[in-house]
């Protein structure tokens, strides 16, 4: 008998480091900050610092912290789950093509 953990990848967290280092590279922004708080994130933050000069924090919101991501970011933050919570978008959203409905949570 084994446990297999299959997890699905959406790339959010590859677009998320896209889009911080085109906008780090193309100076589009004076500071970012990321809230997933994933060790992808590690060389993407590095490089966006590093190498391309642009400040980049992280503010988390989970219990576990992760070191790597700490040492590289510009600052790391924790965020209140009720901060959090605050800045949510409603269940449903319409705009001129209908409603958007949020997705069930895990």
């Amino acid at each position: 008998m084994v446990e297999v953990l299959d997890t699905k990848e959406k790339g959010s967290v590859v677009n998320l480091a896209a889009y911080l280092l085109l906008d780090a590279f193309s100076k589009d922004s004076d500071i970012s900050v990321v809230v997933p708080n994933d060790s992808d994130l590690v060389e993407p933050v590095r490089l966006a610092r590093d190498e391309l000069g642009q400040e980049v924090g992280v503010l988390h919101p989970h219990q576990r912290h992760v070191k790597e991501l700490a040492q590289v970011a510009s600052f790391y933050q924790p965020i209140r789950e009720t901060a959090l919570k605050v800045c949510l978008f409603p269940p449903v959203l319409k705009d001129a093509d209908g409603r958007i409905h949020k997705p069930p949570s895990r």
